[in-house]
């Protein structure tokens, strides 16, 4: 579950940093009111360029983010049947041998991230491996590399340079509006900076939201993945240990789109939450969908 977030922080600190810099060196300026076939395009080539940065760069960005330890030669019995439970796993499912590592949080959790379906990286934390029974543990690795398999950050850096080409583009229209510029006059360009910098600010949160339910829609696919390639009475017990941890932290927000913690909250934080409440995810399995 872990699909986005260090992805969309990296994201939104490289459009910030695009943002700033395409203003300072006067590209906008090029781009004045009433152009906005150049605008659009400019949009495009800007937003799906920093969703596809965030995206390469999602998996080096994890390991460093969550201190992962990556198994390359297992130290013990239990990195070793990790590593080949995970190694079996992907067979099943078609994907190239991902990377396998164990980062250090006392919480159950777990993540899967990588910018190819067959170059991923599937952690668990030493929680998850501590309060866990193995065929639980086992379901939580389908889970994971039921994300890689079905390749849910492709498709999630994707959607996010859709989002990104329109919020740009509808941010620079505002600014140009409330500068003043409209047919071919570029009007104030100090209130044309100020005003689309907010508008984007204000726009990439709508945005995240919608990237957000579309994280909340993959959980339920994944869930089915843990529950083919282990068990479903697995994932289920999984997903009910969760429930049972007190006040859980789960991942740093970088990380929370892809990481197994799922839960509920005030209006905002549920539609910006990148999992469903676990008990929908439970009875989603149980019902057999």
């Amino acid at each position: 579950m872990t699909r986005i977030l260090l992805f969309l922080a990296t994201n939104a600190a490289v459009m910030l940093v695009f943002s700033i810099t395409s203003r300072l060196l006067g590209i906008d300026r090029m781009l004045g009111p009433g152009n906005y076939q150049g605008l659009f395009l400019f949009a495009l080539i800007a937003g799906f360029a920093g969703s596809l940065i965030s995206l390469a760069m999602s998996k080096s960005m994890a390991k460093r983010g969550m201190g992962v330890h990556v198994i390359e030669e297992p130290a013990n019995e239990t990195e070793r049947w990790l590593r080949d439970t995970v190694y079996r796993q992907a067979e099943q499912a078609g994907i190239g041998q991902p990377e396998v590592g164990i980062f250090n949080s006392p919480q159950p959790n777990a993540f899967a991230t990588g910018m190819n379906r067959n170059s991923s990286l599937i952690a668990v934390s030493t929680g998850l491996l501590e309060h866990m029974q193995r065929d639980e543990v086992e379901a939580v690795l389908g889970h994971e590399v039921g994300h890689a398999a079905n390749g849910d950050m492709v498709t999630m850096g994707l959607v996010q340079g859709v989002l990104n080409t329109f919020v740009i583009f509808f941010a620079r229209i505002i600014g140009q509006i409330a500068g003043g510029g409209r047919d071919g006059q570029r009007g104030n360009y100090m209130v044309y900076m100020l005003v689309s910098l907010a508008a984007e600010f204000v726009l990439g949160i709508l945005a995240s939201f919608i990237a957000a339910w579309f994280s909340r829609r993959r959980e339920f696919v994944a869930d089915r993945a843990g529950a083919d390639l282990a068990s479903r009475d697995g994932m289920i017990n999984a997903l009910k240990a969760l429930q049972r941890v007190h006040d859980p932290e789960g991942l740093p927000a970088s990380m929370a789109a892809f990481g197994i913690l799922g839960g509920r909250g005030s209006l905002m934080r549920q539609l910006a939450s990148t999992h469903p409440p676990l008990d929908e995810r439970i009875a989603a399995l149980e019902a057999g969908r």
